[in-house]
């Protein structure tokens, strides 16, 4: 069977990191590339949290830097109290030697997805600032476009404001092109990704691997679910960019409901929202998305400890 190219845009991030871990090795997938932006943390430090989490797993593809603010409004604070200061505390990486690809992302992302044989799939775990500006840059993409999974929004309650989710409203309008653009899109949002609680019990679970990966998941999940715990009192930290990448995998992993989604971009208390006719009203409207709803938490954790069992 013919692996599913895949380019991975994000912003690491701990859940971020782990994505990348599951997206570079599993043989259903092939990583062409990945592309940062700002987001949890500044644009140089989500850059150089992944050219160090490339590093220390051997995985060998162009990094590249992408957007540092959205395509329209000033970028929100960075989430400092969850990510810490470097946006990826808690592992201690060697010196840093992988070089950066020079091509802008937005570039990277243009030129790969021309030249690709077959269709690629884009995977954005952080704001849509460079997968918008990629389709308004050059719109002929769109046709060797795939899909589109994405973290982010949520059909209930919002994190950043009760409307909102952070990937969304930090660049509402790159999102608005994205869910827009005519090309499936499949929304991992919040209602999901807080069914990936990674629980202390998680954590031991995935230490027991005894290699590169399973010392960085655990390196990073400790210090992931002791902030969130502070932050939020939750056990667990919700673990919610690799379940992208899982439904990837394994679709049967997760449960979706097709639906119309409509990004409010006009700057009032909703902005940012992903409106999602859950119980298509709109019925003259096109179900322009997969919303996800249901996690299958066991299988979705041994697709996780699957991947990280590749770094033997």
């Amino acid at each position: 069977m013919d692996k599913r190219k895949i380019i991975l845009d994000c912003d690491p991030g701990h859940d971020d990191a782990v994505a990348i871990m599951m997206a570079a090795r599993h043989p259903k997938l092939e990583l062409l590339g990945i592309t940062t932006v700002n987001g949890n943390q500044t644009l140089e430090k989500t850059t150089r949290n992944a050219l160090n989490v490339c590093q220390y797993l051997g995985i060998d593809v162009p990094v590249c830097k992408g957007m540092d603010r959205p395509m329209v409004r000033p970028a929100l604070p960075v989430e400092e109290r969850v990510h810490g200061e470097s946006g990826l505390d808690g592992p201690v990486f060697p010196p840093l030697t992988k070089q950066l690809d020079p091509r802008h992302a937005v570039d990277f992302i243009i030129e790969t997805v021309l030249a690709s044989d077959t269709n690629v799939t884009l995977v954005p775990t952080g704001p849509l600032s460079n997968i918008g500006m990629a389709i308004r840059k050059e719109p002929k993409i769109l046709e060797k476009i795939d899909e589109i999974v994405l973290m982010g929004g949520a059909y209930q309650h919002g994190n950043v404001t009760p409307a909102a989710e952070f990937n969304i409203i930090d660049d509402a309008e790159a999102a608005y092109v994205v869910f827009t653009c005519g090309r499936p899109v499949v929304m991992m949002g919040l209602d999901l990704t807080r069914q990936a609680l990674c629980y202390p019990s998680v954590v031991e679970r995935m230490s027991k691997n005894d290699n590169p990966a399973g010392k960085l998941f655990t390196d990073l999940m400790k210090f992931f679910c002791m902030t969130q715990k502070k932050t939020f009192g939750w056990e667990g930290g919700p673990l919610h960019d690799p379940t992208c990448v899982a439904y990837l995998i394994d679709p049967t992993c997760i449960e979706t409901k097709e639906m119309y989604t409509e990004i409010d971009i006009t700057g009032g208390p909703s902005h940012g929202r992903t409106n999602c006719d859950f119980f298509n009203l709109m019925t003259d409207k096109p179900r322009n998305s997969k919303v996800c709803v249901k996690l299958d938490v066991e299988k979705f954790w041994n697709i996780v400890e699957e991947c990280i069992k590749l770094y033997n």
